[in-house]
């Protein structure tokens, strides 16, 4: 439901009855309906059938503060919360936590605090509305590795400032991705978003290219031009590869960074710039520094709030679910469906991706182009994509790197169970039963009994662990963290 009404509508969670009558008769006056919710547990339910313009939270049966808001936050319905009459500790304590919660207010309340309460969840509303329309238009930062949550906490954490932000990482690992993201959820994010590649542009031009130039500035300047600082006004530049921007300009920049202000090429008239600036790199800029290829101070100037991403051989649990989202954006474009076989999923799983994500991506294309509404074998993979047998074998048991609903290589080549008996791993095949079973949970309980035999094998020392399971020891400790599982020794 999503009319007029259910716009202009106030969830107020409150068990007192004297409490909502008095907010129920303000809300009114200002143009507002108040539905009531006594207790909290219905939350969920309540969020599916309606859309509130904000929730009051007051004192409920059901569950704590701090329970209820995080339901808000994983249905996406109120993008404002105003608390009521709640201690100064707790609501700066929940406030820092939930960047929806916007004000606490006193009972009994007063018309102002209410309506400036009420335009702060407006303009929260009209933010994030934004933000979901630029983040649906843009590539997906895929992943449930630890790795990767760690990067969208960061991201979340510096959106909301004016820090520069210094994103590195491998190419092809989704730099520009993190930057657009970090733009769509910031202040910022009704202005422009600007790109620069300073690697592909050459250090003549380079200048003209962020600056702008006035005509006649130099042979070919036949109109004035506007630079990139200026089409970013109020908004994001990204300047993306500047380990390989030329020292010349990077003294030009650092000018910019340090008065806030730029000059056309050709001109001498100064224009104030409001731009938040973010970088990316693939170099070593501290062994720049070293060898006198980059400019210590302006590496601070861009080192504000650094995020690092990591190369994706590092995190292979998340190659099915970045695949999967590649062949639905494929599906989407393109109207072509593909699926994977469980072997053609475990052999890119143990693949190192040195071309890392964007490397992916185009696997992907290559596939549905080949084998367009068609199902892809191990055999349909590019060699270079084909491991050994024996690792294979390995690989089927990883319930963590299987593709989402894989279809099993028997249903496709017809093989029976006398075909794979000289397989490395051959686990009894459990009986279905009249219930069914819970492949996942099965296939989790294998793993973590083939862990822990590695682990006993190897005294406890995970890396030696790690190289019987033929896996890198960090794949490992995350799989001993998800599973609760301890080792000797690192």
């Amino acid at each position: 439901m999503n009319d007029d009404k259910s716009i202009d509508s106030i969830l107020l969670i409150e068990q007192r009855v004297d409490v909502f009558n008095e907010i129920k008769s303000l809300l009114a006056f200002i143009g507002y309906d108040t539905v009531l919710l006594s207790d909290s547990e219905r939350l969920g339910d309540v969020l599916q059938e309606k859309t509130f313009s904000a929730v009051l939270l007051g004192k409920s049966q059901g569950e704590p503060p701090a329970r209820v808001l995080r339901v808000i936050a994983e249905q996406g319905k109120a993008p404002a919360v105003m608390l009521l009459n709640f201690m100064d500790e707790q609501f700066n304590a929940l406030r820092d936590q939930w960047l929806f919660v916007v004000a606490n207010l006193a009972l009994p309340l007063r018309h102002d605090p209410v309506v400036e309460a009420l335009n702060r969840a407006q303009c929260l509303r009209s933010a994030a509305g934004v933000a979901k329309r630029i983040l649906g238009n843009m590539p997906k930062l895929g992943g449930t590795s630890a790795a990767m949550q760690y990067v969208r906490k960061m991201i979340e954490q510096v959106a909301h400032t004016d820090a520069s932000v210094l994103i590195l990482g491998e190419s092809g690992t989704g730099k520009e991705v993190v930057a657009r993201n970090i733009h769509a959820l910031s202040n910022r994010c009704k202005s422009n978003f600007v790109p620069v590649n300073c690697g592909a542009i050459p250090g003549d031009l380079l200048e003209s290219e962020l600056f702008g130039h006035e005509k006649g500035a130099f042979t070919g300047a036949i109109t004035t031009r506007q630079g990139r600082f200026e089409l970013a006004q109020n908004g994001t530049l990204f300047l993306d590869e500047i380990g390989d921007m030329g020292l010349t300009m990077q003294v030009k920049l650092l000018r910019v960074l340090q008065e806030r202000s730029f000059e056309r090429v050709g001109s001498n008239r100064s224009i104030t710039s409001d731009v938040r600036i973010l970088a990316a790199t693939h170099r070593d800029l501290e062994k720049f520094i070293r060898e006198g290829k980059f400019r210590e101070d302006l590496y601070y100037r861009l080192n504000v709030f650094p995020i690092e991403l990591p190369a994706l051989r590092t995190r292979i649990d998340d190659v099915p679910e970045l695949l999967q989202d590649q062949l639905e954006r494929i599906a989407r474009e393109s109207h072509v469906q593909i699926r994977l076989t469980a072997s053609a999923m475990a052999a890119l799983c143990q693949y190192d991706w040195p071309g890392n994500v964007r490397e992916l991506g185009n696997l992907a294309e290559r596939l549905s182009i080949l084998y367009p509404d068609g199902v892809v074998d191990l055999k349909h993979l590019p060699p270079k994509y084909q491991p050994s047998g024996k690792k294979l074998s390995a690989l089927l048991f990883d319930p963590v790197r299987m593709f989402a609903d894989p279809i099993d290589d028997a249903e496709l080549t017809g093989a029976t169970s006398d075909d794979h008996e000289d397989t490395e791993l051959s686990p009894a095949a459990p009986m279905l039963g009249d219930n069914g079973l819970d492949l996942k949970e099965h296939l989790a309980h294998l793993e973590v009994q083939i862990i822990q035999q590695a682990l006993d094998n190897s005294g406890g020392v995970v890396a030696h662990a790690a190289e019987l399971l033929k896996m890198r020891r960090t794949t490992l400790v995350e799989k001993l963290k998800k599973y609760g599982m301890s080792a000797g020794k690192e």
